[in-house]
Formats: structure tokens, sequence, C-alpha cells
């Protein structure tokens, strides 16, 4: 008898103490997309801040959505694999930037630098096509959804006009070098585990990133922000 009074304890001292348990992962996953935001808001400032060797402001303000993924973490040479997370912000109908949504990239492969661990990963979403493709369950690159490497620098907008006929420019930052990237077999889809964290259960990337009255607690709209304070529309 004493016994099974133990167990019981034992079992009820475990309900108890689910609740908790679930209380603390969920303040870790929301902990890990405020980081994720914060990072992809500091990448996307220190490339804008050198316009020298960075996207071209007018490319730059062709975009109907940004998506950063930092440090994409990249497995082989050559032939490989490849995985993130990262944030994407669009714009609205008000002339500002969407609250963030989540995604990951994973599988595909594209020459790195040899030695090189992690790369900086953003798409610009240049058109509706594009911008559908980001707004589906989830998209390959390459194929319907191809990215071209986008032009860098001041001195590339000869061949910026190019280059806005693409649905999709992609550019890739690792060990401080900067540049256009060709991507293909990169598989993008929302990050479901971030989403719930972030907005609770039921919510979708397409909504969030498509509703400018969309609200978004502000620990996590840094990457928003930074976008605006490069490139603002006027309300439609």
């Amino acid at each position: 008898m004493k016994g099974t009074n133990k167990h019981l304890v034992m079992v009820i001292c475990l309900l108890l103490a689910l609740p908790a348990l679930a209380l603390a992962q969920d303040s870790k996953k929301m902990k890990d997309a405020i980081e994720q935001s914060d990072k992809a808001a500091t990448v996307v400032k220190e490339i804008m801040d050198t316009p020298d060797k960075g996207i071209p402001k007018s490319v730059f303000d062709g975009a109907e959505c940004v998506l950063v993924f930092p440090s994409v973490v990249k497995a082989g040479f050559i032939v490989g694999g490849k995985g993130g997370r990262g944030v994407a912000s669009c714009r609205t109908t008000n002339g500002s930037w969407s609250a963030p949504a989540y995604f990951t990239i994973g599988g595909g492969s594209f020459g790195l630098q040899i030695g090189a661990s992690a790369t900086d990963l953003i798409l610009l979403f240049m058109n509706k096509d594009g911008l559908n493709s980001l707004l589906s369950d989830k998209f390959e690159l390459g194929g319907e959804a191809s990215a071209a490497a986008g032009p860098v620098g001041r001195e590339a907008q000869a061949g910026t006009d190019i280059k806005m006929g693409a649905k999709i420019l992609s550019y890739s930052r690792s060990k401080g070098v900067f540049g256009g990237l060709a991507l293909n077999g990169s598989v993008i889809k929302p990050e479901k585990d971030d989403m719930k964290a972030v907005y609770g259960s039921g919510y979708i990337a397409k909504a969030v990133l498509s509703d400018p009255n969309y609200k978004a607690p502000d620990t996590v709209r840094t990457l928003p922000k930074t976008l605006g304070n490069y490139s603002m529309r006027k309300p439609q």
C-alpha cells in the first residue's frame, strides 16, 4: 500500500510539473525567435551600410519581400547539404514592412569557400511570382522558383535591369566576402515551431506576411524595423 501511495505521489508531482516544463520550453522557443530576428536585422544592417560592396539600393527598393538566413550551416564542399533558420518580412499596402515570419532552408548544394562552415544568405523576392513562392507551403529554389545571383555594389547598376527581371535574387556572405549566389535544390518552408512560439497555434506565415495590420511582439520586429530604415514606400 505504501508503495502504491509513493507511486501516486510521484505521478501527481509529474503532472504538476508538466505545465512548468511546457512554459519553460515555450519561453526558450520565444527567446530563439527573438534572437533569429535580431541576427537577421544585423545581417541586413551590416550589408546595407557598405553600399560600395552591398546590395544596390535600386535593387533593394524593388524587392517585395526579404528573407534572411543568418548562418546557414553547410556540410561538405561543392556537393553536400545545408540547413538553417531565417526570418522574412514583406511590403504591405500601407507602405511599411510586415510582421516577421519564420522559415527553414534545407537540402541542395552550393559552392562555398573551402573551410567555410556557415554563410549568411539573403533572398529578395522581386515580383508577385516570387512572392507567391514564398507564401506557399514550401518551395524549391530552381525551375519555377529560380534564384539568380544578385548584382552587387554601385558599379553593378549597369546590370541591374537584367537582374530585375528575375523572380528571386540571392546573395551570400561568408568569411567577410559578399556577393550574388546561384542557388538550386534548396527547399524553403515555414518554421512552425518559431511561428507558434511568437504568434500561438494556428497562425501561418502567409497570413502574417500578407496582413498590414498583423500585430507581432515588439521584441521580434527588429527585422521589419531595420528594413524600414533602408527602404519604404508610399501607402497604396
